[in-house]
């Protein structure tokens, strides 16, 4: 659990604030940007309770005056920050990949330690957990919804791997390393989908073959380069 609605969304009120220093996706979708802190704590709020409307009575049946009212806020304040209930529901979830990318930063500190096959297992397992954290995360994802990912946020997703590939093979590449970046990062979108589209008990199942599928992959591009026998 997170202390306040703004420390929760912290990493979001980031892309809400142009006084802050990151790029803001939030900037085409949200109608006003809030520039005090007043602000910035009632666009968390909105943020908070559009989860929680979200977890409890799903994507369909959630409703911005729902929001608004647990809010304690009026219709006309929300509707300033968030013209309908899929941008609301695309910043939740830009909150979400941003925290998955911080907790995914945290590998290359086991790195040395783990084997390929551990490291996919790991990539995996922070997934799972975080999701099954958020009790409105798989109502998102299934939302009908274009949740599009903050792109620095990509990036950033994508040079943490690269870097920690390296860091497992040093032999391996700048290059080589950022193909093996986008590979995983192909296999954990693939993951990611199939689990929104799976009934809850499928999951499971799913989760385990793409960490095979994964460790497999790894511990092909990962493992250093055997010296060739003399002819």
């Amino acid at each position: 659990m997170f202390a306040t609605d703004r420390d929760r969304y912290e990493p979001t009120l980031r892309f809400v604030n142009p006084n802050m220093s990151t790029s803001s996706p939030l900037l085409v979708a949200a109608r006003r940007v809030p520039v005090q802190s007043r602000s910035e704590r009632r666009v968390a709020s909105f943020l908070f309770h559009a989860e929680a409307v979200i977890a409890e009575v799903g994507y369909e049946a959630a409703t911005m005056t729902e929001i608004a009212a647990r809010a304690d806020a009026s219709i006309g304040s929300l509707y300033q920050y968030f013209p309908n209930k899929e941008t609301i529901t695309a910043a939740v979830f830009r909150r979400y990949f941003n925290e998955l990318v911080t907790r995914w930063a945290t590998l290359s500190t086991q790195a040395e330690h783990l084997s390929p096959g551990q490291i996919a297992a790991q990539i995996i397992d922070q997934f799972v957990e975080f999701a099954n954290e958020q009790p409105a995360f798989f109502p998102i994802l299934n939302a009908p919804v274009d949740l599009k990912r903050d792109p620095a946020a990509r990036d950033r997703l994508r040079e943490q791997f690269a870097a920690l590939f390296q860091k497992m093979n040093p032999a391996l590449g700048r290059a080589e390393a950022h193909q093996v970046a986008v590979a995983t990062l192909g296999t954990l979108k693939g993951l990611i989908h199939l689990c929104g589209e799976a009934r809850p008990r499928e999951r499971h199942g799913i989760v385990a073959e793409h960490k095979l599928l994964l460790a497999a992959y790894l511990s092909s591009r990962l493992a250093p380069a055997r010296p060739r026998g003399r002819s």
